[in-house]
């Protein structure tokens, strides 16, 4: 569905509304990569697979905004596109391949770096729609 940047002075705070949770974990993931870079300026020459785990929804979603900090920054990863897959047995986890290409910082008119996500503020409800709410350290 969508997601909004709440104003902060120093962090971004972000809220994603969709109609289950894969589609809100994947909005997510591409808020993340839309804080970060010009994600409209990414084509999908390739993708990269990510596993992510948590022993409930709120460390799921802390480590899959973490990774989804280090395939952009670390690893130079321009997401565009997010397919993924959650399952629960002892834990959650993601599943997921990410389409987009390597990061060139003229193409893709870099932002802002994300140092970390962080538990303050996290919020997720699942009701007839499922809402997510997180700060992303700046």
């Amino acid at each position: 569905m969508s997601y909004k940047t709440l104003e902060h002075a120093t962090d971004a705070i972000i809220e994603v509304t969709a109609d289950n949770l894969k589609e809100a974990f994947e909005i997510a993931g591409i808020s993340v990569i839309d804080t970060i870079l010009d994600s409209s300026k990414v084509e999908e020459n390739s993708s990269k697979n990510l596993t992510v785990k948590g022993k409930d929804l709120k460390y799921l979603l802390y480590n899959w905004l973490e990774e989804m900090i280090i395939l952009t920054i670390t690893d130079g990863f321009a997401g565009k596109r997010i397919l993924l897959d959650i399952t629960k047995n002892d834990e959650y986890q993601i599943n997921a391949e990410i389409f987009g290409e390597l990061i060139d910082l003229k193409k893709h008119e870099f932002k802002v770096e994300i140092k970390s996500p962080t538990f303050h503020e996290m919020e997720i409800e699942e009701n007839d729609k499922v809402r997510m709410k997180y700060l992303l350290d700046l």
